[in-house]
């Protein structure tokens, strides 16, 4: 076993015994010896069932039968959420196999950060978290259920059920994907066009064409942003079946798993003899799992938030120091764009996450004694599903990678450094995504172009005020400020001044999240500038030096002078109504810093 990798572990273990063991004794206190609708007064229980067809109308007032919550964030906005539609009702079907009964106990919201990016609803993104967790809260506090299902893959949508699920820690739960669409237009061919049209050399008509063309059907986004981020690291936490992530929907295969998927909670119910709840089965060496599949893939920046908010919920206290130095002991295995040419299908007809896993335990850098929704150990993920003869059946995944650009070994790395990078200096700290960053891009010393919106650095681009090296500073995009939307609307630009030949970075309070390319980004920036962060003192011209080889963030005006200034007070009102942003005030006024995971729930 890696020493970094125990000795990272261990800190989180002695930094977390308190709180913990609290919620360990509390979810404790919350089993039940017998199905948990047995607590319930019989009109109580005469309501949680009236609606059942009479098969499960008999078999919920028998009071011996595993009655399993579906959690749902189906809708059909959402590329990779619209197989979802008929899930609950074959989860139903496998349910009724095994003589328990399915209830679709709440349907959660599921926003699209693809439609949202640049617009106002994206202030609301990074809330609706929160949201999530409290709506799937909702639907099972009804106390009726001895297990969960979850059936969720973007963005926010995913850490905010397992914020939920983690709250009923009590109960055994399973997340179900259902896969990313098939291979569209070549990343790389999109990322061309979309500077194209930044620079005014293609017309929207090319860029809507380009854009319709990468994502063209149900399923998941193929790059390799926080939705497929989010199902690498479920898996490799033991919470998806082995090798289920990246099986593409409506494939004999995906419904063989699903079915699957739903019958396994079954097994781990109070009544199985084999009680797991999800509570135990998270413990800190299946977070330190996490936080290792995402920098051994370079995957999204939105889990530096991410993860510290699910571990919180689980009573485990993780922070980016623990990144920092878990990258410097995990090096990067896996090249899908925005990171490499190749897509989240490449990725797994290379070997996926079988041969990931494998590699890592090989190198001792994955904890192999943990619990997970199929057993004990993460050997167990190191298998592939398959039919066999129209049955599900697993066999071992690929002993070696069937494309080294995709996926590489331990022994011969893409990088001997994770592909997160944390910053710190007297501007506060923050995050890089340098393994999409060439290395001579990735430290920048140069003066400020100071901006108060995302919205004013297109204009600034077009009028030529940009180009020349300097450090793009975009402030108030921090969780009480705005939201803290991710700001990808500034990526084709400034990816134009690079390839024009300017050293150029951005340095944010704002997110990016696992589309972060080229440019040198410093994001999340903490203290963020609405809570008086130093970002807020920063003035056009002055140097700023990035250095994401050192982690180094600093604003390079004498301590004397920075004393004397006065921070501006931006008009921030309008951006506080319209959208439905006005729902939202007083959640946003709670959130926390990025680093303590944007969070407005205490656990």
């Amino acid at each position: 076993m890696n020493a970094t990798l125990q000795r990272v572990t261990q800190r989180i273990i002695d930094r977390s015994c308190v709180s913990r063991d609290a919620y360990l004794t509390r979810i404790e206190a919350a089993r039940s010896q017998t199905v948990h609708r047995a607590q319930l007064a019989c009109g109580n229980l005469a309501h949680g069932f009236a609606a059942c067809q009479p098969g499960d109308k008999a078999a919920l007032k028998s009071l011996t039968h595993s009655d399993i919550a579906i959690i749902n964030a189906y809708n059909d906005m959402l590329s990779a959420h619209q197989p979802y539609e008929h899930y609950p009702q074959r989860i139903k079907q496998a349910l009724q196999s095994v003589g328990a009964v399915g209830q679709v106990a709440a349907g959660v919201p599921a926003m699209c950060d693809g439609v949202t990016q640049g617009q106002d609803g994206m202030e609301l993104s990074l809330m609706s978290r929160e949201i999530i967790a409290m709506s799937a809260a909702i639907g099972l506090s009804h106390n009726m259920f001895d297990g969960a299902l979850y059936l969720g893959i973007c963005d926010k949508i995913v850490p905010g059920l397992v914020m939920a699920a983690l709250s009923f820690g009590h109960l055994p739960s399973v997340f179900v994907p259902a896969g990313p669409m098939a291979t569209g237009l070549p990343n790389k061919e999109k990322v061309r066009i979309r500077q194209l049209y930044a620079e005014g050399k293609a017309d929207r008509q090319a860029m809507l064409e380009a854009e319709a063309a990468s994502y063209h059907s149900a399923g998941t986004c193929t790059f390799y942003g926080t939705a497929n981020s989010n199902q690498m690291v479920m898996e490799m936490m033991g919470l998806h079946l082995p090798g289920s992530s990246f099986i593409q929907p409506d494939s004999p295969l995906r419904d063989a798993l699903t079915d699957a998927a739903a019958i396994q909670v079954t097994r781990l119910s109070e009544a199985s003899g084999n009680y797991l709840p999800i509570g135990r089965l998270i413990d800190e060496k299946v977070v330190v799992n996490g936080i290792v599949a995402l920098l051994a893939t370079g995957g999204s920046t939105n889990h530096t938030m991410h993860l510290v908010a699910m571990a919180r919920a689980a009573g485990i206290i993780i922070n980016w120091n623990d990144f920092s130095d878990l990258s410097d002991a995990v090096p990067l295995l896996a090249r899908i764009y925005p990171n490499g040419p190749a897509d989240i299908n490449q990725f797994h007809a290379a070997g996926g996450v079988g041969l990931l896993v494998r590699e890592l335990l090989a190198g001792g850098l994955l904890h192999e004694d943990v619990q997970t929704i199929v057993g004990f150990g993460l050997s167990r993920y190191t298998m592939e599903p398959w039919l066999d003869d129209g049955r599900l059946a697993w066999r071992d995944s690929p002993a070696a990678s069937l494309d080294a650009t995709i996926i590489a070994s331990v022994a011969h790395p893409f990088a001997h450094h994770g592909g997160t990078k944390v910053l710190d200096g007297n501007l506060g700290r923050a995050v890089m995504k340098t393994s999409a960053v060439p290395e001579e891009n990735q430290v920048i010393e140069a003066p400020a172009m100071v901006f108060e919106s995302q919205h004013d650095v297109g204009p600034a681009f077009d009028a030529g005020l940009l180009n020349k090296d300097c450090v793009v500073v975009v402030r108030y995009q921090g969780p009480r400020a705005n939201g803290m939307p991710e700001l990808h609307k500034l990526m084709p630009p400034l990816g134009v001044l690079l390839d024009r030949g300017y050293k150029v970075a951005l340095v944010t309070d704002g997110r990016l999240s696992g589309a972060s390319g080229k440019v040198p980004s410093a994001i999340h920036v903490t203290p963020e500038a609405y809570n008086g962060g130093l970002l807020g003192k920063i003035r056009d011209g002055d140097t700023v030096r990035v250095n994401g080889k050192t982690g180094e963030l600093t604003l390079l005006v004498d301590e004397a002078e920075l004393a004397q200034r006065q921070v501006p007070v931006p008009d921030l009102s309008t951006g506080a109504e319209g959208c439905g942003r006005e729902l939202f005030g007083a959640l946003r006024h709670q959130l926390s810093g990025a680093e303590q995971g944007a969070s407005c729930i205490s656990f």
